[in-house]
């Protein structure tokens, strides 16, 4: 091989290797930093915009949006500054390009996943397990106690030091934000001081970490509970600052200081995502997303002190964890779906039917129960990552006279959930259960959808 010929080799390998590297920052742009929030880049319309350009640099068509299922990513925010590494920041991140929403779920780091009350200590709240006896953490038991919590089935997570936002926030040259109270915190073995004024004002790196790790004052007062006290209140102050981060941080201003994420991102992201092949179909949809339509939530439970040392935790409540869950990723997909018109379907008695007297007491037991089944509307989405399961669990609901009124798609879960919408009787909740032979009977936080059962078939379903 000749100099020449050489010196061009390692040329194209540096330019690919840059390409690579520009090409993983937008995804942790996209998929970490921005927690689920994506912005949108509308300079132009007509398929001419952004996503055109990057649809086109990466081979794709429209047609590719058909084959792309719902994206969920674990979100661990890790504190650098103690002496012992605690994912403080624990948030699920969800994404589904062909409906255009995003969800954002906040799991409080005091959440208790140990075995016993009585022998509760600090290694049984969910930021502590990630911790291993030689400093290296192990997000991977996070993230099977996040899906064991939930009832998802999430692949990827996404490490994160709390030095990244700080440096990201300074890069940009701060984020505006309105600061939800007066903050003032002074810690002084974690370095810490948080002091801020109330309302719209420009953070920089240094406030923004503050403003994300604020709980209480020196004085004790928190964030008012309309708001959401403490630990709760800190989660809704970061989803949305998060938001706004990734709203100023994505824009085409910043594109000069591509050099300077890729080297936030080398220093301060850890994670699993080895086949990026996966995500780039996602890049050119969610470039394109706008952050108004991204639901928020905090996991259901309750603050609670036990065991021996009468510690703090949060208690989460399961059924309502499994149906806010099911209920935000159903929102999420909610334009992903079909009507069915069962009622056309179902088998009714024929007038001219001569049955003998001593059946008419079950025949007319029998029409009764269909008819009641007809009434009671029911939303099936497929969370179990097989597409035959639908087809089929339809067809045994509608065999039995329910009314399969929406079917769809949804993110991957581990448990079937059966969720009652609008106060149907316990009988016909069990008799759901008893026909899909498994799931999780709960109730929802919500009565304005418009169907009156929603069932999200998880993995369990055989």
């Amino acid at each position: 091989m000749s100099k020449k010929e050489e010196k061009n080799k390692k040329k194209k390998m540096k330019k690919k290797k840059h390409t690579v590297l520009k090409f993983f920052l937008c995804l942790f742009l996209v998929f970490a930093l921005a927690i689920g929030g994506f912005v949108t880049y509308s300079t132009f319309k007509n398929g001419w915009g952004f996503q055109g350009i990057i649809q086109t640099a990466m081979g794709q068509d429209d047609t590719k949006l058909e084959d792309l299922d719902p994206i969920t990513v674990l979100i661990l925010g890790v504190s650098e500054d103690i002496s012992s590494r605690l994912t403080d920041t624990i948030m699920i991140a969800s994404y589904n390009p062909k409906t255009q929403r995003a969800t954002l779920i906040s799991i409080p780091r005091d959440t208790f996943v140990g075995n016993s009350k009585n022998t509760a200590s600090s290694v049984d709240k969910i930021n502590a397990i990630a911790q291993s006896k030689g400093g290296e953490l192990k997000p991977e038991k996070t993230l099977d106690a996040v899906n064991k919590m939930t009832g998802l089935n999430i692949v990827y997570y996404v490490l994160i030091s709390n030095n990244a936002l700080v440096e990201l926030v300074d890069t940009i040259g701060g984020v505006e934000f309105d600061v939800p109270i007066d903050m003032n915190y002074d810690d002084s073995s974690q370095n810490l001081a948080i002091h801020l004024k109330k309302g719209f004002q420009k953070l920089n790196g240094e406030q923004a970490e503050g403003l994300v790790r604020f709980r209480k004052n020196n004085n004790g007062t928190s964030y008012p509970s309309s708001y959401g006290d403490n630990d709760l209140g800190r989660m809704k102050t970061q989803r949305e600052f998060l938001k706004e981060v990734a709203k100023q941080t994505l824009k085409v201003k910043n594109i000069t200081k591509l050099g300077s994420f890729a080297d936030i991102l080398k220093k301060n992201v850890t994670t699993n995502i080895s086949n990026w092949t996966v995500l780039k179909d996602y890049l050119p949809y969610a470039i394109e997303f706008n952050t108004e339509n991204i639901e928020n939530a905090s996991i259901p439970g309750n603050p609670s002190s036990f065991g021996p040392y009468s510690l703090s935790f949060f208690e989460y409540d399961k059924k309502k964890t499994l149906a806010l869950v099911n209920e935000l990723m159903e929102k999420q997909n909610e334009t992903n779906e079909e009507e069915v018109d069962s009622e056309n379907e179902i088998v009714t008695p024929s007038k001219t039917d001569n049955t003998v007297k001593t059946n008419t007491t079950n025949t007319t037991k029998t029409t009764t129960e269909t008819s009641k089944s007809l009434n009671i509307k029911i939303e099936l989405l497929n969370g179990s990552g097989d597409t035959k399961v639908l087809t089929e669990v339809t067809d045994k609901l509608k065999k039995k006279g329910y009314n399969v009124y929406k079917t769809g798609t949804t993110t991957i879960t581990n448990k079937t959930t059966i969720i009652n919408k609008k106060s149907i009787s316990d009988d016909s909740m069990n008799d759901l259960k008893s026909i899909l032979g498994t799931g999780i009977v709960s109730n929802s936080t919500s009565s304005t959808s418009n169907v009156d059962v929603t069932i999200v078939i998880g993995k369990d379903y055989k």
